[in-house]
């Protein structure tokens, strides 16, 4: 609801109370959030007021600083933004299963053993996707060893993510070969949703991780997607994130990051060989 230009608001939302709040969620998201996301922290974060019975931003932040009760994780959830589809940004996709994939193939014929993961999963679109290209890549009966880890902050969408259960309007990104081979449609009462297919679930561990904390995992992986995730970091951020990255990934490993995003004059550890996909150099 708008007058004058205003948005009417049931709580005071002083700058004060929006600086407190951009310091609790770099501190404990690494996002920087900019005065353009005033308005979206403040329609988020209302809800949770009004569902503590709270009158006043500062006694929510008091809350959030002294984590009485696990509100953190509440907040975390309320503020992270989640946009994702199944294939998005397919290019990725076709350079992984036309690409990437036939040349592990050949390369790992001995161990046959392929590690991916997904940081920042969101709501499970992303691995879901990469679990598909994997399996329709390697033959079943090559006995490929194939797993995938599946990360994110905010354990809402992991919860969904874990379930693998979507409405049909979400698969427009999928070909009609793939939904008949990997998603089970709903009957019944479950008219309008489908459940991904258990094939693709089984090699795929979902796990809550704040990328800027410590890993409990060493790699090494073969490929990683990080797709729209440090956007909301600055560049020192990033840099140490990157390079993080390079210390996990095996040597020649690719590395995945969103259409808006960029590795130029951050690090030096990877080189740009297709659209927004890198390629690991030391």
């Amino acid at each position: 609801m708008e007058s004058q230009g205003k948005i009417q608001r049931d709580f005071d939302f002083t700058e004060r109370d929006f600086d407190r709040i951009r310091r609790l969620v770099r501190e404990h998201a690494g996002i920087n959030l900019t005065e353009a996301k005033k308005d979206m922290v403040y329609s988020r974060l209302a809800r949770r007021l009004r569902a503590l019975g709270l009158k006043r931003f500062s006694d929510y932040c008091a809350l959030v600083e002294n984590d009485d009760g696990g509100e953190l994780v509440n907040f975390t959830n309320s503020i992270t933004t989640n946009l994702t589809a199944f294939f998005r940004e397919n290019h990725h996709f076709e350079y992984l299963a036309n690409t990437l994939l036939p040349r592990l193939r050949r390369e790992k014929t001995a161990e046959r053993r392929i590690r991916a993961w997904s940081a920042g999963c969101s709501t499970g679109e992303e691995p879901y996707s990469i679990a598909m290209v994997l399996k329709e890549s390697l033959p079943a009966h090559e006995n490929w060893d194939v797993r995938i880890l599946a990360t994110d902050l905010d354990s809402n969408v992991l919860e969904t993510a874990s379930r693998g259960i979507y409405s049909e309007q979400r698969l427009s990104g999928v070909s009609p070969e793939r939904r008949h081979r990997w998603f089970l449609k709903g009957r019944g009462r479950h008219e309008g949703s489908v459940r991904v297919s258990p094939a693709l679930q089984e090699i795929i561990r979902f796990r809550q991780l704040n990328l800027l904390r410590e890993w409990p995992f060493r790699g090494p992986f073969d490929f990683i997607f990080c797709r729209n995730v440090v956007i909301y970091f600055d560049k020192p951020t990033q840099k140490t994130l990157f390079e993080r990255y390079a210390d996990v990934l095996t040597e020649q490993a690719h590395l995945f990051i969103g259409h808006s995003e960029s590795l130029f004059k951050v690090t030096d550890r990877f080189k740009l060989i297709g659209q927004t996909i890198y390629c690991k150099v030391k």
